[in-house]
């Protein structure tokens, strides 16, 4: 991939949705993305109409339906001059982002909705296919617990027992989730690092409090240029300017190690076409069906050296008050994991906190440059791996401006995505902004977000 000598400021993010995370609430992920379409709309005072291209996730739900997108379209009402259907599990609203980029800059559309929706926990299981039933099934080996128990045993062996750090991790999370009115009614409990320590073991050393629960629920974000974003009068939150993606990691070898994801490409690649390092990053929003998944993106991203994640972890406040601020709406751990719309769970709040409407969990620390927000895991539901990171905040002096995920191969043939994206925020000159039209609240000076 292309490094730019700097970063974009053509592209913004001008509007973000959610509805709340829910388990077995029966609704269907047409009904859910409806919510969130309305709530944009509502937001930015626009119709329908404006919104000419859609980038939509795949699902566990209507994995069954080859029109799943096109149907999508009928139900919401929209009639985009530009559709895109992004099969990459939890990665697929950072990567719609820069696909909606790509669109907008050629011409395509105007104005994209990037859209993840599903309601996993209402539908029937989805069955993966592929190489499965025949070299994995017969082992034992069904679902993303066994892939992920497997992962972390030799993460432990390689480089020692993570358990003190993933309770501290599953502890501060829990506490951001019952910050979050969205998060999951059944997950709103507090915890004890203890908690976790006795929690039950479901694939050894994989405790049950190391995994996400599967619920419903849709997100989205809206994406325009910065021009057409001045003429329909949207104030501007974010501004994707750095992005790394790779497929298959290691595809090529025999026996890789299933601890080394895509990450330890894209991350870097992305911090680059940014013109950052993980030492410019203010807060991490990292993707999070099990809590290994963030050690290793945490490592493999630069925060710290291979193998000291737990000692970073554990020298490291993760507070939404703290130094570096983790998955402040609870991540999936906490919040619940919506099906294949997780992955746009973590990204809406990365946005959202830079738009500085996250409520009582809203960073505080005002005075730090950056943030940042990493997605991916192994995935044990179809034994191969998908990462993704992405960063976000604003440039000084700018006008505007891996781990493994669920449904990769972990077991002899790994398949890892990871993507990175850059997001800075800054109003465009003369511009009155939503905050001064119809809230009051503080601005944090120069944010920069790395998911």
């Amino acid at each position: 991939m292309a490094t730019r000598a700097e970063p974009a400021n053509d592209i913004a993010i001008v509007a973000f949705g959610e509805t709340a995370v829910g388990l077995r609430t029966g609704r269907s992920s047409y009904d859910l993305a409806a919510e969130v379409v309305e709530e944009i709309l509502t937001a930015t005072g626009l119709d329908l109409g404006d919104i000419d291209g859609l980038s939509v996730g795949e699902t566990m739900s209507e994995t069954s339906n080859p029109f799943w997108a096109i149907y999508m379209c009928e139900q919401l009402g929209l009639s985009p001059t530009w559709l895109q259907l992004n099969g990459l599990g939890g990665a697929s609203t950072i990567g719609g982002v820069t696909r909606a980029a790509a669109a907008i800059r050629d011409g395509q559309c105007n104005t994209v909705l990037v859209l993840a929706s599903d309601a996993q926990s209402s539908s029937p299981p989805t069955e993966y296919g592929a190489h499965r039933p025949e070299f994995q099934y017969p082992t034992g080996l069904k679902g993303p617990v066994g892939s992920f128990g497997l992962l972390t045993r030799r993460y432990m062996h390689q480089y020692g027992n993570p358990d003190q750090a993933l309770a501290k991790l599953a502890v501060t999370q829990r506490r951001h989730a019952l910050l979050n009115p969205n998060g999951c009614e059944k997950l709103r409990k507090p915890i004890t690092e203890q908690d976790y320590l006795d929690s039950k073991m479901v694939s050894e050393p994989l405790r049950m409090l190391d995994s996400v629960m599967v619920c419903d629920g849709a997100n989205g974000l809206l994406v325009t240029s910065t021009d057409n974003a001045r003429k329909l009068d949207l104030d501007v939150i974010a501004y994707p300017t750095g992005y790394g993606e790779l497929t298959n990691v290691n595809g090529r070898q025999q026996l890789p190690d299933i601890t080394e994801t895509g990450f330890t490409v894209a991350g870097p690649r992305a911090l680059r076409q940014a013109g950052l390092t993980p030492d410019d990053i203010r807060m991490l929003h990292l993707y999070d069906d099990f809590l290994i998944a963030l050690l290793l993106t945490i490592e493999q991203v630069g925060f710290c050296p291979t193998g000291d994640g737990v000692k970073f972890v554990l020298d490291t406040d993760f507070g939404y008050d703290g130094e570096l601020p983790l998955n402040t709406s609870g991540g999936q751990i906490s919040a619940g994991q919506p099906g294949l719309a997780g992955g746009g769970l973590n990204a809406v709040e990365a946005v959202r906190q830079l738009a500085g409407q996250a409520g009582e969990r809203q960073d505080t620390n005002t005075n730090e440059p950056s943030a940042t927000r990493s997605n991916g895991a192994p995935d044990p539901k179809d034994e191969s791996t998908t990462s993704n990171a992405a960063t976000a905040g604003t440039a000084p002096n700018s006008p505007v401006s891996t781990v493994p995920e669920p449904g990769a191969d972990t077991a002899s043939s790994p398949t890892t995505w990871s993507r990175s994206v850059h997001w800075p925020r800054e109003e465009p000159p003369g511009k009155t902004t939503l905050e001064e039209t119809h809230r009051t609240r503080t601005r944090s000076p120069q944010p920069t977000i790395f998911q």
